[in-house]
């Protein structure tokens, strides 16, 4: 669908008999999303939140979106989907995915605009949520936990090799525009900052600390609040199985890493609020803290979203992430104490 921001007639007309919504008075894209589209519809019967997915496989949605309820039942604000006359919770229309909710009033607010206790208070919640997907599991809601996890830790090398391909993606545009300037002068650089800090790669692929089902995308874009309250958690799309730390060593990284800095205050006020609940050690978050930053200086998943699939959707987040990246490094001692709440 080349217009992202449209619902194809033939579709919509056969979302309103899957979903008996009737008459839809007023539609409207909501541009928040990056990877899925999402919409707000008006109709007779109500408002709703539509979302096409896309890079899911089905049966993987259908198993995430099946924990939903229960997650509300234990207190966590998890919208779930609502079914078709025929009892799914996917509607498959012209090769595409959709998924129905009850429209939750709300905003996004970005994790620098949260007043201190409100960072904590997310902190509790992404606790809160993670001893909850234990208890869905305990219910048979979701598969059983394995014994270990693993995290690929990628080569130096490996991330040159992949700098030097996208760099020739670059230069086959000629003058290019001004993102590709700033794509080929940020793959130069990220190959100065792999030669000189490579000695620093993460040790081994057994990340420290527990591990459980996590949300997999905890962050602005996919959080609601009113009144200065968490309303809904949206965009279930990534849960999966991983190190806790890690998904909370990734939300401070998206929430708080902005404008290419930490807000370090923020950082420890939202870790201070997960261990308040859930005392996560400090050495599981050193351990995650090492290895996120360590995969942004390996990963190019922006540049090859623009250059191998001509998706540009996500051009912005490589500029912020650059960015922040060698802020980052430049203060990795100092980052590392801050999420090991020894700063």
């Amino acid at each position: 669908m080349a217009d992202r921001t449209r619902i194809p007639a033939d579709d919509l007309a056969e979302l309103i008999r899957a979903f008996d919504l009737g008459e839809v008075v007023d539609r409207r894209h909501l541009a928040e999303g990056l990877m899925n589209v999402n919409w707000r519809l008006d109709t007779r019967v109500g408002r709703f939140a539509l979302k096409r997915v896309t890079d899911v496989p089905l049966e993987r949605l259908r198993r995430n979106l099946a924990a939903l309820p229960l997650l509300a039942s234990y207190g966590v604000p998890a919208p779930a989907p609502l079914a078709t006359t025929q009892g799914d919770v996917i509607a498959q229309i012209g090769g595409s995915a959709y998924c129905l909710f009850p429209w939750t009033p709300g905003e996004h607010i970005r994790g620098t605009d949260l007043s201190l206790a409100q960072v904590s208070e997310l902190g509790a919640h992404l606790a809160g949520l993670h001893a909850a997907l234990g208890r869905v599991v305990t219910n048979e809601g979701l598969p059983a936990v394995p014994a270990s996890v693993t995290a690929e830790v990628t080569d130096a090398g490996q991330a040159v090799h992949k700098a030097d391909r996208l760099a020739e993606a670059v230069t086959a545009r000629g003058a290019g525009d001004s993102f590709d300037v700033a794509a080929g002068l940020a793959l130069e650089q990220r190959k100065v900052l792999l030669d000189k800090h490579a000695h620093l790669r993460p040790e081994g692929d057994l990340p420290a600390g527990p591990h459980g089902w996590t949300h997999g995308d905890f962050q602005y874009r996919n959080l609601l609040w009113a009144d200065g309250e968490l309303t809904a958690i949206l965009d279930w799309d990534r849960l999966g199985v991983r190190p806790y730390a890690e998904e909370v060593v990734r939300t401070t990284q998206v929430q708080f890493g902005v404008e290419g800095v930490f807000d370090l205050e923020r950082v420890s006020a939202f870790v201070s609020g997960y261990r308040a609940v859930v005392p996560l050690e400090p050495d599981a978050l050193l351990d995650a803290a090492r290895r996120l930053w360590w995969k942004r200086m390996t990963d190019f998943w922006q540049l090859e979203f623009h250059y191998d699939r001509g998706d540009h959707s996500c051009d912005d987040l490589f500029l912020a992430d650059e960015a922040l990246l060698h802020w980052w490094t430049e203060r990795l001692d100092v980052v590392e104490r801050v999420f090991a709440g020894t700063a």
